[in-house]
């Protein structure tokens, strides 16, 4: 390794949290660095547009347009692994949460969130919190160091006072 590439990938390992030190695809496919999140304060959701608790995503977007200018990120991650109540390919999904909830919050690529397939990024927030998702809409909650990653139940909605307040906590200044 050059001296200039040892350089770049000492100051990435400096800058980018462990937990999110990732390239992932989006709905649209595109490959998108979790890097880019470093110093903000992230909510993960794993989401179904045939669940139950689908009507989440309006919450989800609400704190997304309340909060984002804070430093809140919040990441959708469609996966099929519950019932199967994500069945559509990523561009179903896209529409879905469009047209349905007006999602403008960041979308992945639908992958698997548990099992045996599950994708490195979740792995990782289970091995960080001991809580993997048990169902759609669990989400984990990662401040801005990448240290702190709080696991929520898929119960938890997002306007519920335990969230919110560890969104505010995690928000504010130290």
């Amino acid at each position: 390794m050059t001296t200039f590439a040892a350089a770049v990938s000492a100051a990435h390992a400096a800058t980018c949290p462990q937990v999110l030190d990732f390239q992932l695809p989006t709905l649209t496919e595109d490959a998108r660095s979790l890097c880019q999140f470093s110093g903000q304060v992230v909510l993960v959701v794993n989401t179904a547009s045939r669940c139950g608790l689908t009507p989440q995503d309006k919450g989800l977007e609400q704190l997304h347009r309340k909060y984002k200018d804070k430093g809140l990120v919040v990441l959708g991650f469609p996966a099929n692994d519950f019932g199967g109540q994500e069945p559509g390919s990523n561009k179903d999904i896209a529409n879905f949460c469009e047209a349905n909830y007006g999602v403008s919050f960041t979308m992945f690529a639908k992958s698997a969130v548990v099992g045996p397939a599950v994708n490195p990024f979740y792995a990782r927030l289970a091995e960080k919190t001991g809580d993997h998702p048990r169902w759609n809409f669990h989400k984990y909650l990662i401040d801005r160091s990448g240290n702190e990653v709080l696991s929520f139940a898929s119960e938890v909605a997002p306007s519920d006072p335990k969230l919110v307040a560890a969104i505010e906590r995690m928000l504010s200044p130290q």
